[in-house]
């Protein structure tokens, strides 16, 4: 029987740093603040900004929401947009993404001030993601992951580790920290040729392909790390990750169960980002 790597341990233990830090900005005069800018309502964004505003409301930090109708104009989108990342007291922005079709994220993408991107969305921060320039922001998912497993004491250096996934928002930078820290990182993703046979040579194991249970207790190599970045809803409209993780749990060394993995610490990782964008972008 597997490691259950549960993210509630990993938010708790992240919990009292960031209520230190929070307080400290406090009392040098400085409320951190978070803007989340949601364009219409869709389920998943509102689920994730529950999560997100209660995870600010736990650390002191300051969050609003500013809500936009679904058939905004590109015109109207960037004013509101440009009006949030100008606001000194706004320390971090989170865009819902993706957009409504008739939107185009790339004006919005370039505007944002570097040091209110807390979830890597500027060309500048994403570079630095690549480059292994720690001074960015990374995405909050694939940064959580890592979090997860230096908690769980997972050593990368030298692990055959295996991403299923190529997405901007996971896949791709998560691949580059997973390299930063010295794994051996393949890149796969649904088109791969033996797919199967790849991941089960993996140490450690990142499912991020967005495809619910396609990672099968077939394609899991005995003893393995297993980290599940999937959010999906099954058959029976229950949450799911891209893992079978009735299966894969029998198999495995350590897994992330969805819900519950690392979807949990993401949230804490935005709030630690908001809080070095409110000391200017400086870590503690």
């Amino acid at each position: 029987m597997s490691m259950i790597m549960k993210g509630a341990e990993v938010a708790k233990a992240m919990k009292e740093v960031l209520i230190r830090e929070t307080e400290e900005l406090k009392q040098a005069g400085v409320e951190p603040c978070l803007t989340i800018i949601r364009v219409g309502a869709r389920p998943d964004d509102l689920a994730y900004e529950r999560g997100a505003k209660k995870r600010m409301e736990l650390v002191g930090i300051r969050c609003e929401v500013l809500e936009l109708p679904e058939d905004i104009s590109q015109e109207e989108f960037e004013q509101q947009f440009r009006q949030v990342n100008e606001d000194p007291e706004v320390h971090g922005i989170l865009l819902f993404r993706p957009l409504p079709s008739h939107l185009n994220e790339e004006p919005v993408c370039q505007m944002i001030h570097p040091k209110k991107d807390v979830d890597c969305m500027s060309p500048v921060n994403i570079a630095k993601v690549f480059s292994g320039d720690e001074t960015g922001y990374a995405p909050c998912t694939p940064e959580a992951v890592m979090k997860m497993l230096e908690h769980y004491q997972i050593d990368i250096s030298g692990k055959k580790v295996t991403v299923v996934g190529r997405s901007m928002v996971v896949g791709k930078p998560l691949a580059m920290m997973l390299l930063k820290k010295h794994g051996t990182v393949t890149i796969c993703h649904t088109r791969t040729k033996d797919l199967a046979a790849t991941c089960r040579e993996a140490e450690i194991l990142v499912a991020a392909a967005g495809k619910a249970k396609m990672i099968s207790a077939d394609m899991v190599g005995e003893g393995a790390v297993v980290a599940d970045v999937g959010i999906n809803v099954d058959e029976e409209g229950n949450m799911c990750g891209d893992v079978d993780y009735e299966s894969v749990q029998e198999t495995c060394g350590y897994i992330s169960p969805v819900p519950g993995g690392v979807g949990s610490v993401t949230t804490s990782v935005l709030a630690a980002h908001v809080l070095r964008g409110a000391r200017g972008g400086q870590t503690p």
